[in-house]
């Protein structure tokens, strides 16, 4: 692995390179993203893709890149733009895995450069605009913030989990409940003071909020796969990924695990990223039939 950074006026992108540029087979580079995830957060998928050059990045102002353009909020238009000038840096057009934000990120970045991409796999982008609850979601996702802002990091995150696993949609029952306690979930309940975290401090409203380009997605073809986890059931990413396949006249495909199922994350509920990649793999080469 060799770790590279592209600079940009405005910004100093960090990505790793895992395997020849360009790639040994003649293929495509196969770029991996999230956010506000980090290129770390795809180390277990890449384990198991060691035939494919696969890169990883870390989006602006997240990990170790930096940025200078003088904001904080983790757009997905400009993160588009980002990788609109990495993808030409390593030779493009690539195949693309985007989880979560980096699927909405993915999605700016087809609908204003398709050329960039011969294929992307976006698994479960939380744009929350396409659901028929989407007042609610928004004010589930506000909960969030609220709880952040006035408790701190644990209470924050143990409303977001609140959210993400919520099944169905959003009604009054569930601003109803009391909000979960972060030792239920093991995490602290003691508020450290910051309040700089990219899921929790409104930095990622852009993500949520964003609005995809329907007319521009339908005419990229089979070059976009929208991607759903099998056990991730009625939870607010599945959902919002199924009714966008719906608007784009589009069948979501089912990968193995939940939202994160191509990392072993949990060790008590762990993912299976061999049998991801190996989905992945599938998907990826129907799109080159």
């Amino acid at each position: 692995m060799e770790t590279r950074t592209l600079s940009l006026p405005d910004a100093e992108i960090v990505h790793d390179v895992h395997g020849p540029l360009p790639p040994a087979d003649g293929g495509e580079v196969l770029l991996v993203i999230g956010q506000p995830m980090t290129a770390d957060g795809f180390a277990d998928l890449i384990a198991e893709l060691g035939d494919r050059t696969v890169v990883a990045y870390d989006p602006r102002g997240l990990g170790r890149s930096t940025r200078s353009d003088g904001s904080a909020l983790n757009d997905p238009r400009r993160q588009a733009e980002d990788l609109h000038a990495l993808i030409a840096e390593l030779g493009g057009p690539v195949e693309m895995f985007a989880s979560s934000g980096g699927a909405v990120t993915a999605l700016a970045l087809l609908a204003a450069h398709p050329e960039d991409l011969t294929r992307v796999v976006a698994h479960e982008p939380p744009v929350l605009g396409v659901l028929p609850d989407a007042g609610f979601a928004e004010r589930a996702n506000e909960v969030v913030g609220r709880a952040y802002q006035e408790r701190g990091w644990g209470a924050g995150l143990a409303a977001f989990i609140a959210l993400s696993s919520w099944q169905g949609e959003f009604t009054e029952d569930y601003f109803d409940r009391a909000l979960p306690e972060p030792e239920q979930f093991g995490l602290p309940g003691a508020d450290d003071g910051t309040r700089e975290d990219p899921l929790l401090s409104g930095a990622s409203a852009p993500v949520t909020d964003f609005e995809p380009d329907l007319e521009a997605l339908r005419g990229v073809g089979e070059r976009l796969v929208l991607a759903v986890g099998e056990q991730t059931g009625e939870a607010l990413t599945a959902r919002s990924t199924r009714a966008l396949a719906a608007r784009l006249g589009l069948e979501p495909v089912t990968f193995p695990g939940d939202h994160g199922g191509f990392a072993i994350g949990n060790p008590a509920e762990p993912g299976d990223p061999a049998a991801f990649a190996a989905r992945l793999r599938e998907v990826l080469a129907t799109g080159r039939d």
